[in-house]
Order: structure tokens, then sequence, then C-alpha cells
């Protein structure tokens, strides 16, 4: 299996990326001098040659982190067969652990935080002047550009700017305004789209064996999101929260029904942070008990100094709690807007493939008791809930404000 098989719909991506692993297996083999990676990315219209740092960008599940780590991983392919059939075979050392996160030389950066700071970035920085340990590049994967600070940005732009030799930068964010325009200015970009639902369901058959059913209701219900579209074929808690969601615009008939709901929403999104927070927090705090010598137990006393190190490690966990929060309730908010663009091809009779089919009642009678402008008027309010949350603004009051407009249409 070829390390692009998992790039669904982006066939145009794809032969660049290969076009570009073959020109950087030139370079490292000796088939073209080591000074033609010039600090400055070439233009695009170039095709395949090969830079030094990469900008993919893309609407949330097209596949932006899949499509740097396939290309982290061809970068890295040690295949005799590579002449002849192009670096990335998914097969060798290089592929499969690039694949897998292990690779030596390849550093894939994703954070549960809400931002990457100075610190972490300068860490990278300190990394990519190193040169490959056992691998053709050392490649640093950023999968969550767009959530690092303009200190942590300025930080990266110099890095960015006099890359070291064999290193290759590769940026994930969901679209240019999202990275500082110094440093996109400095990048290759590569725009991924949307993939068609009937991809993103063969892939969930062929690569998770799914049942055909209910991979293709999935990929239909979040609208080629891959990600959410494995979740929800695979998590049967997934699937009843997202049920509750639809239900919600037959919920905001009084004030009290828009304020009940705009609570069951928030707590929905509390129980998805809590739930992450079991499976992941307890682990991290007996560890590093552990490390700092504690006795063992939960109630076993801390060594004199080390009280510092745990209330980081809190802290952290608390950032990461209040991300998920965000995170599970913007998935909401994204459910809720495809029941209202489902409702709005109802009303106009759009030959638009109905996306929530498993809601198909609640949609028809919605749309039968508003008229289209009412139904852009909800929308909007859902996508300026969105941006409330993005402005830090108390989740329950953005909800309940929604909620209420929901009402008002």
């Amino acid at each position: 299996m070829a390390v692009w098989d998992d790039l669904v719909g982006q066939d145009r991506v794809q032969e660049q990326l290969a076009a570009a692993a073959r020109d950087a297996d030139a370079l490292v083999t000796g088939a073209a001098s080591a000074s033609a990676l010039s600090p400055a990315p070439a233009p695009a219209s170039s095709g395949g040659s090969m830079t030094h740092a990469w900008l993919f960008t893309g609407p949330p599940g097209s596949g932006r982190s899949t499509a740097a780590r396939a290309f982290a991983a061809a970068l890295q392919c040690v295949s005799p067969d590579r002449a002849l059939n192009g670096p990335g075979c998914g097969f060798c050392d290089g592929c499969h652990t690039s694949l897998v996160g292990t690779h030596a030389d390849v550093e894939i950066v994703r954070t549960d935080q809400l931002s990457i700071g100075v610190k972490e970035t300068r860490d990278l920085v300190r990394r990519a002047q190193l040169s490959p340990a056992t691998g053709r590049w050392q490649v640093i994967v950023l999968e969550d550009a767009d959530r690092l600070t303009e200190g942590a940005g300025n930080v990266l732009l110099k890095a960015v700017e006099e890359p070291a030799p064999r290193t290759v930068w590769l940026l994930c964010a969901p679209s240019l305004e999202d990275v500082l325009p110094t440093i996109r200015s400095r990048c290759r970009l590569l725009t991924l789209r949307t993939p068609p639902p009937a991809a993103v369901a063969d892939l969930l058959v062929r690569r998770d064996g799914i049942e055909p059913e209910l991979a293709t209701q999935a990929a239909r219900a979040t609208q080629g999101h891959i990600g959410r579209a494995r979740r929800l074929a695979t998590d049967e808690r997934a699937r009843a929260r997202r049920a509750a969601v639809l239900k919600l615009p037959l919920r905001v008939d009084d004030i009290g029904g828009c304020l009940k709901a705009a609570q069951e929403l928030i707590d929905a999104a509390g129980e998805d942070a809590k739930q992450v927070a079991e499976e992941v927090d307890t682990k991290e705090t007996e560890e590093l008990r552990a490390a700092l010598g504690a006795a063992a137990g939960t109630g076993g006393r801390l060594p004199r100094g080390t009280a510092g190190a745990m209330k980081e490690l809190q802290d952290r966990q608390k950032r990461r709690a209040t991300r998920t929060q965000r995170d599970s309730l913007d998935l909401a908010l994204i459910d809720l807007t495809g029941f209202y663009r489902d409702v709005l091809a109802l009303q106009l009779g759009s030959r638009v493939e109905i996306a929530n089919i498993d809601a198909r009642d609640a949609l028809e009678r919605i749309a039968l008791a508003s008229r289209p402008e009412r139904t852009l008027r909800r929308i909007e309010a859902i996508i300026e809930c969105r941006r409330a949350l993005d402005r830090n603004v108390s989740p329950l009051l953005a909800v309940e404000a929604m909620t209420v407009a929901l009402r008002a249409g």
C-alpha cells in the first residue's frame, strides 16, 4: 500500500507531492547538487520542484495532516524500487516508521492545548538545526500551525527564512489567513479540497472494515470530513450525541426550551471533556508521580521540590479540557449547520443530496414551517455563535443567544 492511499480525493495534490518526493530523492542520492535546495520557495508553477517549507491548507477533514505525513514518509522512503515506482512505497522501514510516528528524523507536532507557545516552538527550531540521524531528511510536521501564538510564529519565521540543509517544514492550517503572512510567503502552498462522501465511505470500508451502509451514512452526515466520519461510524456515543443535536431545532419553540437546549448542549460538551480526562489525566498523573519518586498509590507524598512539576501538569490538563470542550461544542454547531443546510435545500427544491437523511422527518417539518430567508438567518446565528466562542465569550451565553435566535428565525 503506497503512502498516498489514505489521501482521499486529492489527486492534484498527490501528483505535486509525488513529484517533489522524486526531486528530493534525487537531491539526496546525488543526482542533483544539494545547493539546489534554495531557502526561497520555488514558484507554484514549477511543478514538483522540492523546497524546504510547505503549507497544507484546506477545510477541516480534508486530510491536511494525512497529506503531510504521507509526504514525510515519501521523503524518508528507502525502497530499492523507488527509482522505478517513485518514493513512498509504504512498506519499507522509512515509510512505515514515518507513518506510525516512530521515525527518528520525523517530528510530528500536534497540540491538545489552545495554542502553541514560544518555548515549544524554540524546541522545534533547535531540533530543525540537527542533521538527519538515520533518515534522508529532517522533517518537522506541525499539524496545528494555526495555533501558533504571535511570538511563536516570529520564532518559527527565523527557522523558515534560514533553513538547515536537508530540513523540511510541513505546516498545516485551515487557511492562509491562519498563518502569519511572513511565514506563508516563504512556503509552497498546497490547497486541499473537501473529499467526496463516496470516496470517504470507500476509505472507511477499505481501511477500517466498516459496513458499507454505515460508512456511506457517516460520510454523508459529516459531508466528507474524514476524521468525523470515522468517529461517527465507530463510536456509538458519537452517534447518540449527534442524534441529540439534530433534535434541537424542534425544541426551541419557547424561551424555556431555548435555555434548556443550550444548557444540555454545554453539558454534553463538558461530558466529552470529562471522558477524555478520565482516559488520559489519571495515567499522566501517575506516570509523573512515579518519575518524581512519589510513594506508591495515589495518596503517596511527593518529594520536596517537585510540587511545581505537578502544578504544571495540572494546568496543562485544565487547558486540554477547555479545548476538548470547545472542540466538542464546535462539532455540535457544525452538525446543526448541516441540519439547516439540508432544510434550505428542501425549501429551494435543490438537487443537492441530503446529508442528514436519518433526520428526514425533522428536516421536512422545519422546512414546511418556515421560509428560506429564516433558514439563512438561523445559519448565520450558528456562525455567529462559533465566532463568539473564538472570542472567548462564555460558552453558555453564546449558545443561549444562538438558540433564542434559532427560535426567532
